[in-house]
């Protein structure tokens, strides 16, 4: 499995541990509902940028954020 397909599943865990919808999620990051279903999905290779408000809206850190990812 690729990185982006990783950290998109890594992302929804995350999401479905803190019982946040994609849409909660969305709100909180500032990130547009059908990119982050894209990037959940593994479709969209976000820029740390994205992936910063990601973590500070999950209340992580990014390190936190890519843990258990590994790349091949």
């Amino acid at each position: 499995m690729n990185a982006s397909k990783q950290l998109g599943m890594r992302i929804k865990y995350l999401r479905g541990m803190r019982r946040l919808s994609q849409e909660d999620l969305a709100l909180e990051s500032g990130v547009n509902k059908n990119y982050l279903s894209d990037l959940e999905r593994g479709m969209r290779n976000p820029t740390v940028k994205v992936l910063e408000k990601i973590a500070i809206a999950l209340d992580i850190s990014l390190s936190e954020l890519f843990k258990g990812i590994e790349s091949f």
